[in-house]
């Protein structure tokens, strides 16, 4: 009868020991934002599109994810992201305002005087980015800063 008590006890104690780790675990797991479906490059990310899942911390090693949902709705995939993967930080960006190749308004201020011209845009860009862009007219490629309404403004010294 002895020998009965102290095989449920130790059973108890294990399981109990198991119960115990199991929860340490779980404390140090951390929830990140995954997609829900495959993100192919360039698409917009929706707020449907994106679901969280609990990773381990040794699972995730040093490199660093996106850890928020607000950080990712709204903006667009630099690379395809895998369904159920965690997201890298350098795997999204700002949508772009002018893609490449776009034809722009460029707009050059100076002391109260302003020029404007058409030209192509060489490189895609978000609103502040520096991106070049080639006169239509005369074919000289220029530094312009994208603003929010899609026109590009010269940079000092272009």
């Amino acid at each position: 009868m002895l020998n009965w008590v102290g095989l449920i006890a130790r059973g108890l104690a294990a399981a109990l020991l198991v119960l115990v780790s199991a929860r340490l675990a779980a404390a140090d797991e951390r929830r990140l934002p995954v997609p829900a479906v495959a993100i192919r490059a360039g698409e917009l990310i929706k707020n449907d599109m994106i679901t969280e899942r609990s990773f381990a911390p040794n699972v995730l090693g040093v490199a660093l994810f996106v850890e928020g949902r607000q950080a990712l709705v709204g903006r667009m995939a630099r690379r395809a992201l895998l369904p159920g993967q965690p997201i890298p930080t350098n795997s999204v960006e700002d949508p772009w305002t002018i893609a490449r190749g776009a034809t722009v308004k460029v707009v050059v201020e100076d002391s109260g005087l302003s020029i404007v011209t058409y030209g192509a845009a060489m490189q895609s860009g978000a609103p502040g980015s520096l991106i070049t862009v080639r006169n239509t007219d005369t074919g000289v490629i220029i530094r312009a800063i994208v603003q929010a309404d899609g026109t590009v403004k010269v940079a000092d010294g272009s």
